[in-house]
């Protein structure tokens, strides 16, 4: 029983990344996974991230992918507004910005629940975009935009440093 138990658990484990690989697959040049981690508060999972880059390794100025697996509800509301409050965070100051790409989050982001996948796809072409599972959800142009919202977990300053490890391989 435990070896069966354990055979799916595996199986559960290499499902999750090939949900995102479609989308990744096909806007990633010869992506693969550079890392993943867990965010977790408490007693509670919210969710996986993995960062997918050309042959896995990652630059900010290549097509890259982070797709993020959620284990619990929340309002596609109140991921726009901690988006921005991260931005926020890590010393973007501009609010006339913050609040277009505020507007913008919250028509593109969906409520999601456990199992839902949402991933940003970071384009050359100075795009995100947004994909719920393997359909497009929407875009939000510019590579300002861009760089505020992946620093949200990739870079020095964000909230979540050990996250921050794991998605970039370092861990």
């Amino acid at each position: 029983m435990r070896n069966l138990f354990a055979f799916f658990a595996v199986c559960l484990l290499a499902i999750t990344p090939a949900m995102a690989s479609t989308v990744v697959q096909k806007y990633v040049p010869h992506a693969e996974q550079v890392g993943s981690g867990k965010i977790s508060y408490a007693f509670w999972d919210i969710y996986d991230a993995t960062l997918y880059a050309p042959k896995g390794i990652w630059h900010a100025h290549t097509p890259y992918a982070l797709s993020i697996h959620y284990f619990r509800e929340i309002k596609g509301n109140a991921i726009a507004e901690r988006s921005v409050e991260e931005m926020r965070k890590q010393g973007f100051s501009d609010e006339v910005k913050l609040a277009q790409w505020h507007i913008q989050m919250r028509r593109i982001f969906p409520d999601v629940k456990n199992g839902t996948v949402l991933t940003a796809i970071f384009t050359a072409h100075q795009s995100t975009d947004f994909y719920l599972g393997n359909r497009h959800i929407g875009s939000i142009k510019g590579a300002e935009f861009a760089k505020h919202f992946s620093n949200i977990w990739l870079s020095e300053k964000t909230s979540e440093p050990e996250l921050r490890q794991k998605l970039l391989g370092f861990q």
